[in-house]
C-alpha cells in the first residue's frame, strides 16, 4: 500500500511532528511518498506486527522512526487506545481494500 503524505493547501511546507498508526490484519509493506514535508522533523510510524515501512530515496527516513506494535483488534478499541496514548486523534480512516491512501497533514 502506498501512503501519500502532503500538507494541506494553506501550508507550504509541513514542519511539525507526526504520528501514524498503520494497522492491518495481514502484514503489509507501506510505501511512503511525501511532498513538502520539512526534513529533520520527527515522524513516527507504528505498524502492525510483520509490517514494514519503505521510505523514498532521500533523507526523510533519517528523522522517521518505525516500530511494530500489537494494536487492539477492533477499530473502536484502536481509536480509544490512540486517544489515551497520544491525547488526541486528528484523523481516522478505515479502508477495506486500497493500493493508495492520500492524507493531507496540517493544522
Amino acid at each position: 500500500v502506498t501512503l501519500h503524505l502532503n500538507p494541506i493547501s494553506s501550508v507550504h511546507i509541513h514542519q511539525k511532528p507526526l504520528v501514524f498508526l498503520l494497522n492491518s490484519p495481514l502484514p503489509l509493506v507501506w510505501k511512503l511518498k511525501t511532498e513538502r514535508l520539512a526534513p529533520g522533523i520527527q515522524r513516527f510510524f507504528f505498524v502492525s506486527l510483520g509490517s514494514v515501512v519503505q521510505f523514498e530515496k532521500g533523507n526523510f527516513s533519517l528523522s522517521a522512526e518505525t516500530e511494530e506494535k500489537l494494536f487492539p483488534e477492533k477499530n473502536e478499541h484502536l481509536l480509544q487506545w490512540a486517544q489515551k496514548e497520544y491525547g488526541a486523534v486528528t484523523s481516522f480512516t478505515e479502508l477495506k481494500i486500497s493500493r493508495n491512501i492520500y492524507i493531507k497533514v496540517g493544522e
